[in-house]
C-alpha cells in the first residue's frame, strides 16, 4: 500500500500481485453507448463522480470506483426522474391504452410492454440510451433450450419450466391488449410484441429492477414494486457485501450506501439478499462463486425413490407434508440440514411407533440404530445426487462442443452451478462419514421389536 511506512515482505508482495492480476478491468465510459447513457441521466439530474462503467475479467460488466469509498459513504443517488416505473408508463403514450383497457394489467406487464414499445421506436424513444445498454439476451431459465433445462438439478428444472411457461402464458393471454396498441406501432403488432420481445422485457425487469413500493392506483392490479434504475443496475451482486438501499422520500432519490467501503479502482458491489445459487440462477441468471449461502436441495421424489420399499412410506410422507417438512430439505458443506435429518429420523420410525412421530418432529432423539439409519440414508441421497451431478456435467461437456454462443453462455451458468454442487456434496459426504465413525452417546429409545424399513 502506497504511503505505508512499513515495507511489505516478499510473500506479501507476491500475494498482492497475484490478487491484483487475478481480476483486471477496462473502462467502458468512453464507449458511445455509455456516453449517451450518462448524457441522458445528466439531463435528468444525475451526476456520478465515484463510479464508472467497466468490464471486469471475473464478472463482466460492472461499476468501478474512481475514489476510495469509505464505510457509510453514499455510493450512488439516482433521482426519481431517472427511474423507470409504472408512473413513467402511465404518463406516457401507453397510459390511455392501459387506463381504458377492460381488464387491469399487472405492473410487471405494463413495464414489459413499455420496454418493447420503446425499443421498437428506436431513435424516437426517450429511453433509447438506457435500452441500448440493456443486455440483448439473458441466461435466465426463460431463455434456456430444452437441452440446457435437462442439465439442471431436478428441483431447479421444475421451476425453470414453470418460469418458461409463465412468460408464455403472459404473452398468449394478453393478445387482445397487444392488438389494441396497433395505432401507436408502425409495424404489425404481431411483429413487435412477439414472445421473444416480451421474454426479453420480462427478464430485463425481473433481473434488473430494484424494489420500490409504489402507491396503488385504479389502473393496475397487484403489487407495484418494480423500478428500473439506469446506471445503478450495472452494480453486480456479491454475497458478503453489505449495503443499505432504499428510496429516500426527502431527497426523492434511490440511494445506495456502502456499509463496509470499497478500495479505489475496485469493483463496487451490492447484495441482492441471502440467496443460494439455485435462486440466483432462477431469478437473475448467474451463479456467485464461493457463495456462503449455497446448498443442494434434496428433492422429495428422490427420497421416495430411495425408500420405495417402505410399505408405510405414503403415510409418513403425508405426515411430513401435514407438518410442512417436505420442502427445503438441503445439504451444505457443513453436512445435512436439521430439516433433512429430522425428516429422515421420522422416516426411520415404524408404524408401531406412530405415537412418537410428533415428538421426533419436535426434536426428540431416536435410538442409536435409527440415527445410524438416518445418517446412512443421507449418505445414499448425497451419493445419488452426486451421481446425477457427474452425469449432468458430462452432458454439458458434450453439448458445449456443438452449440452456438448463446447456448454456450447458458451452459456455462448451469455448469458453474453443477460444479459447485459437486463440491458441496463431496464435503457433505465427508461430514456424514465422520458422523458414522464417531461413537454415539446413548440415546433414549423405547424398546421396539420392529425392524427398520
Amino acid at each position: 500500500m502506497r504511503g505505508c511506512g512499513r515495507r511489505a515482505g516478499r510473500a506479501a508482495r507476491k500475494r498482492r500481485q497475484k490478487s491484483e492480476s487475478a481480476v483486471q478491468s477496462v473502462s467502458l465510459c468512453h464507449q458511445l453507448q455509455y456516453v449517451k447513457l450518462m448524457k441522458f441521466l445528466h439531463q435528468r439530474g444525475f451526476t456520478s463522480t465515484l463510479l464508472q462503467p467497466a468490464l471486469f475479467t471475473d464478472t463482466g460488466r460492472g461499476l468501478q470506483t474512481l475514489r476510495t469509498i469509505k464505510p457509510g459513504q453514499l455510493l450512488i443517488s439516482l433521482p426519481e426522474s431517472c427511474l423507470l416505473t409504472t408512473s413513467t408508463v402511465l404518463d406516457s403514450y401507453l397510459g390511455q391504452y392501459i387506463k381504458s383497457w377492460k381488464r387491469r394489467l399487472s405492473p410487471l406487464l405494463a413495464l414489459c410492454v413499455f420496454l418493447v414499445c420503446e425499443r421498437h421506436q428506436g431513435e424516437a424513444s426517450d429511453w433509447l440510451p438506457y435500452i441500448n445498454v440493456l443486455p440483448t439476451t439473458y441466461t435466465c431459465p426463460a431463455y434456456f433450450t430444452d437441452d440446457v433445462v435437462t442439465a439442471l438439478p431436478a428441483c431447479v428444472r421444475r421451476r425453470a419450466l414453470e418460469q418458461r411457461e409463465a412468460v408464455r402464458e403472459i404473452h398468449s393471454s394478453n393478445q387482445d391488449f397487444f392488438r389494441s396498441l396497433q395505432p401507436i406501432l408502425n409495424q404489425p403488432v404481431e411483429e413487435v410484441l412477439t414472445y421473444e420481445a416480451l421474454r426479453w422485457a420480462w427478464c430485463s425487469v425481473n433481473t434488473r429492477s430494484v424494489f420500490m413500493s409504489r402507491p396503488s392506483n385504479n389502473f393496475l392490479s397487484g403489487q407495484d414494486v418494480y423500478a428500473l434504475a439506469p446506471f445503478l443496475d450495472l452494480l453486480n451482486h456479491q454475497p458478503d457485501v453489505q449495503v443499505k438501499a432504499s428510496f429516500n422520500d426527502v431527497t426523492r432519490c434511490y440511494e445506495i450506501r456502502s456499509v463496509s467501503g470499497t478500495a479505489r479502482f475496485q469493483q463496487a458491489f451490492i447484495n441482492y439478499g441471502s440467496h443460494d445459487n439455485q435462486r440466483l440462477l432462477l431469478e437473475y441468471g448467474f451463479v456467485a462463486p464461493g457463495n456462503p449461502h449455497s446448498v443442494v436441495y434434496v428433492d422429495i421424489d428422490l427420497v421416495c425413490d430411495v425408500l420405495r420399499d417402505d410399505m408405510n412410506l405414503n403415510q409418513k410422507i403425508k405426515f411430513l407434508k401435514e407438518n410442512s417438512l417436505l420442502q427445503n430439505l438441503t445439504v451444505s458443506s457443513d453436512g445435512p440440514s436439521w430439516r433433512l435429518m429430522t425428516a429422515l429420523r421420522l422416516l426411520s420410525m415404524p408404524q408401531t411407533l406412530y405415537h412418537q412421530w410428533k415428538a421426533v418432529l419436535l426434536g426428540q432423539a431416536v435410538c442409536e440404530e435409527r440415527e445410524e439409519w438416518s445418517v446412512h440414508t443421507a449418505q445414499t441421497l448425497c451419493q445419488r445426487l452426486l451421481q446425477d451431478t457427474h452425469t449432468a456435467l458430462d452432458k454439458i461437456t458434450d453439448l458445449l462442443q456443438r452449440c452456438d454462443q448463446s447456448v454456450r453462455e447458458q451452459l456455462d451458468v448451469v455448469r458453474s452451478l453443477r460444479q459447485e454442487e459437486r463440491c458441496i456434496l463431496g464435503r457433505c459426504l465427508e461430514v456424514l462419514q465422520g458422523m458414522m465413525k464417531q461413537p454415539d452417546e446413548p440415546l433414549s429409545c423405547q424398546p421396539d421389536v420392529d425392524t427398520l424399513s
